[in-house]
């Protein structure tokens, strides 16, 4: 393949919609986490100074390491990453070696920090499958050749992370694994019958954990037990609404105190909207919308197939996580327990996701856009 040239600047577009989005969610952090931080460490600004430490300075230089470097060696790579990656979602469920909170086990205890590799395996079946379908374009309609090995690949992560379990996981994964087929260019009876297949087995998973239907039953009726399993959307949906137009400003947030689960977590956008109210959160909405908008060009202007879909892939994977996040605190989808994207508290998911974005920066390097 003839070599590419690179443009000398990155897509300084991108860059500060991330950097911008990112200062946001340290900033609510700080305020979000100050109650928890206090009632178990005597700190206020514990779970904030963790992220800063632990997520978004590592988060950083690895997206400014991974900007410098060309795209093209993650193609190389992307076999051994995956496995690897498949490798520690195995070794997750094996006692001593996963470390389990309530009823989930999904993390690697590294000492003073916890490893989480679904975050990993995101990133690295979005690269898997790029550089599966760019070597392979000649037989992307194949079934047997260029789908279904794929889709076995896919199955045997989708299975490791039910197991743990983290079902909100395995959808984002799901739909990522979606993307990449569909721009892959498999064909669409394939993508159809493996979409109602996937329906069909979420619908036996929920019915299989009486806490999963309960949870899509309170996606129905927020009113069915309100002090159980309903109580986290009510809540939730009670601080969106106390924020008004323009919130009840910084710091000043009811409901993370002890109201609300998980204020740091996946219910952050909660808090958020408390605090800032429905303007000042519309413009972080715009942000994640400019982000996929500069990301989606990023991928159509890339010069081949392997920088088209890891764009098209990473862009995919942070906003689809973004808005199942949003979806379900705002009660227009199941909650699902994922992070908020940029914002939510977690070292790994804060570092992977930062090191995307500097694959995603070093494509726009190589893309006229």
């Amino acid at each position: 393949m003839k070599k590419l040239k690179a443009l000398p600047k990155t897509d300084r577009y991108l860059l500060w919609i991330v950097l911008i989005i990112l200062a946001i969610g340290l900033i609510m952090l700080s305020s979000a986490s100050t109650v928890l931080s206090y009632q178990r460490y005597g700190n206020n600004y514990y779970y904030f100074i963790r992220q800063l430490l632990f997520g978004a300075l590592p988060g950083l230089i690895l997206m400014y390491v991974f900007s410098r470097i060309d795209y093209h060696i993650w193609q190389k790579f992307a076999p051994f990453l995956v496995f690897a990656g498949i490798g520690m979602l195995a070794a997750v469920l094996i006692p001593g070696i996963g470390f389990k909170v309530g009823n989930s086990r999904r993390w690697i205890n590294f000492g003073p920090f916890l490893f989480q590799p679904t975050e990993f395996v995101k990133l690295a079946m979005i690269l898997y499958l790029a550089s599966w379908y760019d070597k392979r374009q000649h037989r992307v309609h194949d079934f047997y050749y260029g789908f279904l090995p794929n889709l076995a690949i896919v199955g045997l992560v989708v299975i490791l992370i039910v197991l743990e379990p983290d079902i909100g996981t395995m959808l984002i994964l799901a739909a990522i694994a979606g993307v990449m087929f569909f721009i892959g260019g498999v064909r669409m009876r394939y993508i159809y019958a493996t979409a109602a297949s996937a329906l069909l087995i979420l619908w036996i998973l929920v019915k299989a954990a009486p806490y999963r239907a309960q949870r899509f039953l309170a996606f129905l009726d927020p009113s069915v037990d309100a002090k159980g399993i309903s109580y986290q959307i009510n809540q939730a949906l009670l601080a969106v609404g106390s924020g008004g137009p323009w919130g009840l400003g910084f710091g000043q947030s009811r409901q993370k105190y002890s109201y609300l689960p998980e204020p740091i977590g996946d219910s952050i956008f909660a808090v958020v909207s408390e605090e800032l109210g429905f303007v000042r959160v519309c413009f972080i909405l715009l942000l994640f919308l400019l982000f996929a908008f500069r990301g989606f060009k990023i991928s159509r202007t890339a010069p081949d197939t392997f920088g088209k879909l890891a764009a098209a892939g990473i862009t995919s994977w942070l906003i689809l996580q973004a808005l199942i996040n949003i979806g379900g605190i705002t009660g227009m989808i199941p909650l699902t327990g994922v992070p908020l994207t940029f914002i939510s508290y977690g070292s790994t998911a804060m570092v992977i996701s930062l090191a995307g974005v500097g694959i995603l920066l070093n494509i726009s390097r190589f893309s006229e856009i």
